[in-house]
């Protein structure tokens, strides 16, 4: 294992359970392993829908929006 990669999967092992099982499906799907389609919740779609009707209008996030988020993230 590479020096890079090792201390990818040790930053990995810091981070939640979910976030890592995230991780290792996107990882998993890149090396060629199809992983199974996450279903979503009645919420998801939901919100996915107004995400698109959202998008439809052009209603976008400011830039200072997109920097509040960022900071509250620590990005």
């Amino acid at each position: 294992m590479t020096k890079l990669l090792e201390h990818a999967v040790n930053a990995a092992r810091a981070l939640p359970a979910a976030m890592q099982d995230d991780i290792a499906r996107l990882l998993l799907q890149f090396l060629g392993e199809e992983q199974p389609v996450i279903p979503l919740t009645p919420e998801d779609v939901d919100s996915l829908a107004e995400s698109r009707a959202q998008a439809a209008r052009r209603e976008f996030a400011s830039d200072e929006q997109v920097r509040a988020v960022w900071a509250k993230h620590g990005l």
